[in-house]
């Protein structure tokens, strides 16, 4: 079997940052894990974030995977650094794309919303000192959205109330850019524009990540060859249905399955 891409996330978020990963190297195998057990991991502490991380990394290793996506914003944010001096294989993180919205910015002022374990590690403030020095910032933990996600509850009237709420304050503030700084909120998009008003940008990392993902696999000669379409394998650690449907439009060859990790 040729060695998969590993992807994992504190749930099936990461999913956002896999159909990216996919349409740009549709050959590639991958091998995705959804620790939803444990999500969302932005509420935890950094010392569980940090041994969720090493857990999910030996379990893709296991399976043979070349190259590893850690595809949750706080996952990265606090634990990639260690990942990285630990074990042999590349690694891509994922981080708020507050670069680009910095430098896109009209207003000076631009909204991001993002889990606390993300908008209080280190790495995220020293991305936020480089690029935003003259821009209204206006942070916002996302709550309840992640468990909202993962209960199935896109659509519920929570949802829609919840957004509200953390939306608001930021219209408010005239941004013209917003980050999208967990990889389960590009499945809001939709809502969120409908909130916001079409004259605010919506940023995620997603596509950045698969072109990184695409641009190490050729720099270290880990590319598939093949010209078969790739296999994808699914795993969560709870229930199956949430994953499957998420995934219910995808038409490309895989399996979900429940695993213990």
């Amino acid at each position: 079997m040729l060695h998969p891409i590993g992807i994992f996330d504190s749930g099936i978020g990461g999913t956002s940052i896999w159909r990216e990963v996919t349409a740009i190297l549709p050959f590639e195998n991958t091998i995705y894990l959804s620790d939803s057990m444990n999500a969302p991991y932005g509420e935890k502490s950094k010392e569980d974030i940090i041994n969720f991380s090493i857990k999910n990394t030996e379990l893709l290793l296991s399976k043979g995977c070349k190259l590893i996506i850690v595809a949750c914003n706080t996952a990265t944010t606090n634990s990639i650094d260690i990942l990285r001096s630990k074990y042999d294989v590349p690694f891509i993180g994922i981080e708020p794309a507050i670069k680009p919205a910095a430098l896109k910015t009209k207003t000076n002022n631009i909204g991001i919303l993002a889990t606390k374990g993300t908008l209080s590690s280190a790495l995220f403030s020293e991305t936020s000192e480089k690029f935003t020095t003259d821009i209204n910032v206006i942070e916002q933990v996302g709550k309840g959205l992640v468990q909202l996600i993962e209960n199935g509850q896109l659509h519920s009237d929570e949802m829609t109330e919840l957004l509200h709420t953390y939306l608001q304050p930021m219209i408010k503030e005239n941004i013209d850019h917003l980050v999208l700084g967990c990889t389960h909120y590009p499945y809001l998009i939709p809502q969120i524009q409908k909130i916001v008003g079409k004259n605010v940008a919506i940023i995620d990392s997603g596509l950045a990540v698969a072109r990184q993902t695409n641009s190490i696999l050729e720099k270290m000669s880990l590319k598939t060859t093949s010209d078969e379409i790739g296999n994808h394998q699914f795993y969560i650690n709870t229930n199956t249905a949430i994953l499957q449907t998420i995934l219910s439009d995808v038409k490309l060859n895989h399996s979900v399955k429940k695993l213990d990790f």
